[in-house]
């Protein structure tokens, strides 16, 4: 395993829905908008997780069907026990290897998931070979060397003030590529053409430190499955840190901000 991914958890689907779920369904619902789809499409959605991008497509695309994929069975369990739909089937894949003939989807979507991705050229190709002719192809992802996602922004930042070793783990180290210009390339490495990238915002609000605090000591999630792995003193520590920082009587309002790709597959 990569040495900065060691703490990447994906397991507890209820304890990272706590962490980012509440805003990755914020901004997806901001996504299918800016998509602009067609109604009644096939869609795919790889890297499901625990189903904020489904849930979105549901609400607002009245789509023919959605095949929802992720590799880690307990967030798709969350995702199925949220989300009740005739039109949507979940199952366990990788970006990969999708379980999907050729050219069987209209739509094919991913959300916050590409960065995560060992190999995403292969993702990419992997992709391209599910959607149709004159299909539409777009992901989105965080804003991470930007500083676009403040909290997680904030709490790496404090890491590395009592261990130097966190600054390596830091998502904004670990994805250097989830610029404009950075996603406008690996399209052009991939052959997807023209693709159109603009930036999402949202605002992330806490109503007091503690709501801060709590989702980082759940362990789902590069951050949290950090901060869990601390002994106690060093959590106490980064805790203390940051309250410094951030302060404790009032509400943290940071950004979320994310770059979102789409782009038409050639006829």
């Amino acid at each position: 395993m990569n040495k900065s991914a060691e703490f990447d958890a994906w397991s507890v689907g209820q304890n990272y829905d706590y962490y980012m779920g509440r805003w990755s369904r914020r901004i997806a619902d901001q996504f299918v908008d800016w998509l602009g789809p067609s109604r009644d499409a096939a869609w795919l959605d790889v890297g499901c997780g625990t189903g904020a991008l489904t849930a979105a497509i549901l609400g607002q695309c009245a789509p023919r069907s959605i095949l929802s994929t992720d590799p880690s069975e307990g967030f798709l369990a969350h995702a199925r026990s949220a989300i009740h739909d005739e039109h949507v089937r979940f199952e366990i894949a990788s970006a990969q290897a999708l379980p999907a003939s050729d050219a069987s989807f209209d739509i094919v979507a991913s959300a916050l998931v590409l960065n995560f991705i060992p190999d995403r050229q292969a993702a990419l190709a992997e992709l391209r070979r599910v959607l149709k002719p004159g299909g539409l192809l777009a992901f989105y992802v965080w804003d991470y060397p930007g500083g676009g996602m403040g909290f997680i922004d904030a709490f790496w930042k404090a890491a590395a003030a009592i261990d130097r070793d966190a600054a390596a783990l830091d998502e904004s180290k670990r994805f250097p590529f989830c610029t404009r210009d950075g996603l406008a390339e690996i399209c052009h490495a991939a052959g997807l053409m023209s693709p159109v990238i603009e930036s999402l915002e949202i605002e992330t609000v806490f109503p007091d430190f503690e709501a801060f605090w709590l989702p980082f000591t759940l362990g789902a999630g590069p951050a949290p499955g950090y901060c869990s792995s601390l002994p106690q003193e060093k959590q106490a520590a980064l805790k203390a840190h940051l309250a410094h920082t951030l302060g404790t009587d009032q509400p943290i309002r940071l950004v979320a901000r994310a770059w979102a790709v789409k782009a038409r597959w050639p006829e």
